[in-house]
């Protein structure tokens, strides 16, 4: 039965996880929390990075369905811990009644971050400059081997792969930003859809039956294009049902703490389904009319400009740069032509002014308005001035 969204957002409000907010969430930020949990749950040192971060296992539950959840494989892909938390502290709430029944049919596995290392770099690769979800066949890697030795340990009946993806996404060839994106991964190079995929995709479209009623047609599905070395495609190989969280944009949410909330909603959606329910994959169907991302998105469309006699529309795309402890976004031109088949997160209608690159200024934005960018690697300034 589905969760009503009152409920869910009032479970968000009482557990959100106050101390997490933003985009940068590394180390420091979730050692004191996962202390706090080591009282109700068990707590486990799963070993060491590369650069000798701890890596942690919480494990709640007592259940005989055995969920495996990951976040934070890429380091700069933070909001699904931040989620992760706020799921953790309503587990932790013993007069939960939700919390009841899903610990009571299922066990949880939970690596609040597997890349320590990148989390603290803020950068997808790990300390070796390794990206993690490349390496599930080759593991060189102690975090890859620690996830792969936790797998074979448990032999989970899910997997929840968590991270999140660029603001370019949209749901589909739209106007609309793929704020949540899912993907039951492939687990052959024929892309077949095989029991333990169908299996993922039920679960999948129950999470969007819930999301379509707070983000209409905002939730995109992933591009499912096989790659052995990716964890998720590599889990589908071994039979196992895996779900893949992409946590994406909110209009004008750069910090990612209104995807947060759709997030919370569909974790707790799809872990009270699996506990309600012997999953089978029959109503895998509906997987299928969840768009599949589109790339049309860029942060700044500045349209209707001339620069060299020519009519253009100028592309703007936030660069994340981990500064002072904290990230900032950081635009840059991308590209300048015709973009009428794309659309920006923000828009600014240029009205025919004519742009003069002068290796100093642009002159186009809204008056009052200075954004800085660089273009062939130089160092630009856009004002309007008063024509």
């Amino acid at each position: 039965m589905l969760m009503d969204i009152n409920e869910l957002s009032s479970s968000f409000t009482k557990y959100k996880e106050s101390t997490l907010a933003g985009r940068y969430i590394h180390l420091d930020h979730i050692s004191p929390l996962i202390d706090s949990f080591s009282e109700k749950m068990n707590v486990e040192l799963l070993g060491l990075s590369e650069n000798d971060a701890p890596i942690h296992l919480i494990k709640v539950g007592k259940g005989s369905k055995k969920l495996l959840f990951w976040s934070q494989m890429h380091g700069n892909e933070s909001t699904t811990t931040k989620s992760v938390f706020d799921f953790l502290n309503m587990l932790s709430d013993e007069s939960n009644e939700v919390s009841k029944l899903i610990l009571a049919s299922c066990t949880l596995f939970i690596i609040p971050m597997l890349s320590p290392d990148g989390a603290k770099a803020y950068t997808r690769l790990n300390y070796n400059l390794v990206d993690l979800n490349r390496d599930s066949q080759d593991r060189n890697q102690k975090e890859s081997v620690i996830l792969r030795n936790l797998i074979d340990e448990i032999q989970p009946d899910f997997a929840f792969n968590l991270h999140g993806q660029r603001t370019i996404f949209s749901a589909g060839v739209t106007d609309i930003p793929a704020t949540v994106s899912f993907l039951s991964p492939a687990g052959d190079k024929d892309r077949r859809i095989t029991e333990c995929r169908r299996i993922g995709m039920e679960v999948i479209v129950e999470m969007n039956s819930i999301l379509q009623k707070c983000i209409p047609n905002g939730v995109g599905r992933y591009d499912d294009g096989f790659n052995i070395n990716c964890v998720g495609d590599t889990l589908s190989d071994l039979g196992i049902p895996t779900i893949l969280f992409e946590a994406g944009h909110y209009r004008d949410d750069y910090n990612r703490d209104t995807t947060r909330i759709y997030i919370f909603y569909a974790l707790l959606t799809s872990v009270k389904y699996i506990s309600e329910n012997d999953i089978t994959g029959d109503k895998y169907k509906a997987y299928f009319d969840i768009p599949e991302n589109g790339k049309c998105f860029y942060d700044i469309i500045i349209r209707d400009v001339i620069l060299d006699n020519k009519n253009v529309d100028i592309a703007i795309q936030y660069t994340e740069k981990l500064s002072e402890n904290d990230i900032k976004f950081v635009p840059k031109i991308v590209k300048i032509e015709d973009l009428r088949n794309f659309y920006g997160h923000r828009e600014i209608i240029g009205n025919k002014r004519v742009i003069y690159n002068e290796n100093v200024t642009v002159e186009v934005l809204p008056e009052n308005e200075l954004l800085k960018f660089r273009l062939n690697d130089e160092l630009f300034s856009t004002e309007l001035r008063k024509s």
